[in-house]
């Protein structure tokens, strides 16, 4: 009971400290602060007992510690996605500083693409999403951290609007089940098309694997992130690609992402 009432008081907390636009941090050193919209704060409290996520509701998530914009047009960003981001990270720092692009498939809120901008300042990435919409919230975030020169995003299916190979394409696609997600509440607040990936979860995640032989560079590496009933494309990989693919286990030991290198 505890933990519960604790839960609930930083969630009383985080939604506060964004409707005054400030830090959880700021909030708690001065909790003084007069509550300057209680109508928001109200709806927000009453939207959030119905199962509304924090992130849909304060237009915040952290990731990589950094905050980005998020809004029912994305997928919410999940802290098991930046081991996708560190993977990136120790793949493109050895080769980096000369001509090296990155292709973020399915970029979402572009929390990935635009992460990797960050700490990577001398890279060159594209961002792709079918989602016209999603593309608008990535922009959003681009421009806030003044990266929006250095990433193009192109509205289009997988690796179709890219204009020529890469040497490195991350992607973290829809790979939960149709049945699960028909079974989830939890989840029903974010876009079905970022979450939905076929009968076995793993629709998208093929039709990607087979595409990468074309968009590829020589010695280039893909990382995509996969929930552990994914791991069996790991040996369908091998199979239909050949190169080295290696399956990255997350900080419990469960599979997470697939890592192809041609």
């Amino acid at each position: 009971m505890a933990g519960i009432a604790l839960g609930v008081r930083r969630e009383g907390h985080f939604l506060v400290a964004a409707g005054l636009d400030i830090g959880l941090a700021d909030l708690l050193a001065h909790p003084e602060r007069p509550i300057t919209d209680e109508v928001k704060l109200q709806r927000w409290l009453e939207e959030r007992a119905h199962g509304a996520p924090l992130a849909y509701l304060s237009h915040r998530q952290d990731f990589f510690g950094r905050t980005f914009f998020i809004d029912e047009r994305v997928l919410i960003p999940r802290p098991e996605t930046e081991l996708l981001v560190e993977e990136a990270i120790l793949l493109a720092q050895p080769r980096w500083r000369g001509d090296f692009t990155i292709a973020d498939i399915g970029t979402g809120s572009g929390c990935i693409a635009i992460t990797l901008a960050l700490e990577l300042p001398h890279v060159r990435l594209w961002a792709t999403d079918l989602s016209a919409s999603a593309l608008e919230v990535a922009r959003r975030n681009a421009f806030d951290y003044a990266v929006e020169s250095r990433i193009t995003f192109l509205e289009g299916d997988l690796l179709d609007p890219l204009p020529g190979p890469v040497d490195l394409l991350v992607a973290n696609l829809p790979y939960v089940s149709s049945a699960w997600l028909a079974g989830e509440p939890s989840i029903a607040f974010e876009p079905r098309q970022a979450l939905d990936g076929g009968e076995d979860g793993a629709d998208l995640l093929r039709r990607l694997l087979l595409l990468l032989p074309s968009y590829l560079r020589s010695s280039g590496s893909a990382l995509l992130e996969i929930g552990e009933e994914q791991s069996f494309l790991a040996g369908w990989a091998q199979e239909h690609l050949g190169g080295t693919v290696t399956v990255i286990p997350d900080l419990a030991g469960k599979p997470r992402l697939i890592r192809l290198r041609t």
